[in-house]
């Protein structure tokens, strides 16, 4: 927590060395969070690079109001500007590229308070979520995996709440669907 709380000072200062500390220990965080709306990890590289860049210029607006909760509330700043930056990679390239996976590198970027099997479990919906139409994988992520209410994805997507609940319901049945297919693979390749 010391640790944090000193490179952030660093960062804010524009301290070149603390913002290298501080990619190099986020990135795969913001990696992970971009592959979730973007198709390729070229994409992903740029969104997350392109969030970098944000933070760097933005330290002044993340304020420490609870050093004791340093952690959850910067991951929780960072986390809303690799989305943000998503958002706006999406704006931007309308067009679909093809669908390329994640290297494995990037998986094994290891959460402590993560199993290998709900390590497992989180990739495969992963690549779950990346099969979905694009207008449906991001109300999805914004709604179930971020947490944002329909209202609030109405006003940042610039659609209607009834769009955004309806692309969540088309969302959850493809996936209920692979699901399901997948359960039938697996008990089709045990008999």
């Amino acid at each position: 927590m010391e640790k944090l709380l000193h490179i952030i000072a660093g960062c804010a200062a524009q301290d070149r060395k603390y913002q290298q500390i501080l990619y190099d220990r986020y990135y795969g965080f913001c990696l992970k969070t971009a592959f979730r709306y973007v198709d390729s990890y070229e994409q992903a590289t740029e969104v997350t690079n392109n969030a970098f860049v944000k933070i760097f210029k933005n330290f002044s607006r993340f304020e420490v109001r609870d050093p004791a909760k340093i952690e959850m509330l910067f991951m929780g700043w960072v986390k809303r500007v690799v989305i943000n930056a998503s958002i706006d990679y999406l704006r931007r390239e309308m067009h679909t590229l093809p669908i390329s996976p994640i290297p494995e590198s990037v998986w094994e970027h290891k959460d402590e308070q993560q199993s290998s099997d709900s390590s497992l479990l989180y990739k495969e919906l992963i690549c779950m979520i990346k099969e979905l139409p694009p207008a449906y994988r991001l109300v999805f992520n914004m709604h179930v995996i971020e947490g944002y209410s329909h209202p609030e994805i109405a006003r940042i997507l610039g659609i209607t709440t009834g769009t955004s609940k309806s692309n969540l319901s088309k969302a959850r049945a493809h996936l209920q669907k692979a699901l399901a297919n997948q359960n039938v693979e697996n008990i089709l390749c045990q008999t």
